[in-house]
């Protein structure tokens, strides 16, 4: 876990990138630009191989751009602005100028947060750890209730409350996470699928592009293979 004076922009120009802070942990694929302001305590987490990419940006260049973290869509000027900024020495006037063209770009995407909530009841977090270690479970509410002490009423309200969806919802993004990680260590479609607990390729496909906004073939196409900071397996930045 470290903290920067600098608020930061992450890009994963190909693999997949975990963002952790004490709000939860938000997934960035390669359509995705993760912000984290200055002095928030924070971890990366690279899946597969990735070409992760890092701009620093002063107090003055991150006033238009939200003080909490955020995950925004990359327009793909966006994209090759980064990788402008973070593939070759540029004069400062040129880099200054960059910058201002990638905060302007940030400052008109939508966010679209590929988020994890962290949950603070006891219970909940029992249950996040028995579908983190098994996405595919299908084990209904109330019976997942009955080992950690709850029922499921009670559950489904603590999850509304503290994370703002339903269970399902919740279980979904968990699965689509796990997803990302699988597809970024090379895992055919099927495969993953019903490793994260679809039934057919069909279901997951049209769920994964719900929320990821592409299908897992086009996602695994938009992964350009970029020269920079290479990560094999899973490390911690």
């Amino acid at each position: 876990m470290q903290t920067h004076e600098e608020g930061h922009l992450v890009y994963a120009a190909r693999g997949v990138l975990a963002v952790h802070t004490d709000r939860g942990t938000s997934i960035v694929p390669a359509n995705r630009i993760a912000w984290t302001p200055a002095g928030f305590t924070h971890q990366h987490r690279a899946h597969g191989e990735t070409d992760m990419r890092i701009v620093f940006l002063s107090a003055e260049l991150a006033q238009s751009i939200p003080n909490r973290p955020a995950v925004f869509l990359a327009s793909s000027l966006a994209r090759e602005v980064v990788l402008a900024l973070t593939s070759r020495q540029l004069e400062p006037a040129a880099r200054t100028r960059l910058q201002h063209v990638l905060v302007d770009e940030l400052h008109e995407a939508s966010e679209q947060p590929l988020q994890l909530p962290e949950p603070q009841d006891d219970r909940l977090r029992n249950i996040a750890q028995l579908l983190r270690e098994n996405p595919a479970d299908n084990t209904p509410l109330a019976e997942l209730g009955r080992k950690a002490g709850a029922g499921a009423r009670t559950l489904s309200r603590l999850i509304r409350s503290e994370l703002g969806m339903t269970y399902y919802e919740w279980r979904t993004q968990l699965r689509i996470y796990h997803a990302l990680v699988l597809l970024a260590d090379g895992h055919d479609t099927t495969y993953v699928a019903h490793a994260c607990g679809w039934a057919n390729p069909s279901g997951f496909i049209a769920a994964f592009a719900a929320v990821v906004g592409t299908t897992p073939g086009r996602h695994r196409q938009e992964q350009p293979g970029q020269s920079g900071l290479a990560l094999d397996g899973h490390s911690n930045i």
